[in-house]
């Protein structure tokens, strides 16, 4: 089983910056793709970023060049840094890990955090 745990979110002004962090821990033999969704109120889920297990990495039109995403393999740890935060980038964001336990493969999810830009 893996468990994730976000951290990070918060509240900040438009043009500003945060860093959220993804820890997995628990049993498991390999964690494949690691991504970043978020979800604004009445809103359905949207995926913002993926990193692959070989370090490639994909994003959504409206993160492009403001987000980035990385992976420290060696800690378990997944990060989304956040430059330029709109109004619009309000949302509840989690991160998901698509790892291989007990011979299964399956998709985990954290339990989010919060992240609010306001003047």
């Amino acid at each position: 089983q893996v468990r994730l745990v976000e951290s990070g979110g918060g509240l900040v002004q438009p043009g500003g910056s945060l860093k959220l962090s993804c820890a997995a821990t628990g049993r498991y033999e390999s964690i494949y793709n690691m991504e970043w969704h978020r979800q604004a109120p009445g809103q359905s889920r949207e995926l913002v970023a993926t990193i692959m297990s070989g370090g490639g990495t994909n994003y959504a039109d409206s993160v492009k060049g403001r987000f980035t995403v990385s992976r420290d393999k060696a800690r378990n740890t997944m990060t989304l840094q956040m430059n330029d935060l709109q109004n619009e980038d309000t949302a509840r964001y989690y991160c998901s890990a698509t790892a291989r336990a007990e011979l299964t493969v399956r998709t985990y999810w954290g339990q989010g955090t919060q992240v609010t830009v306001s003047a």
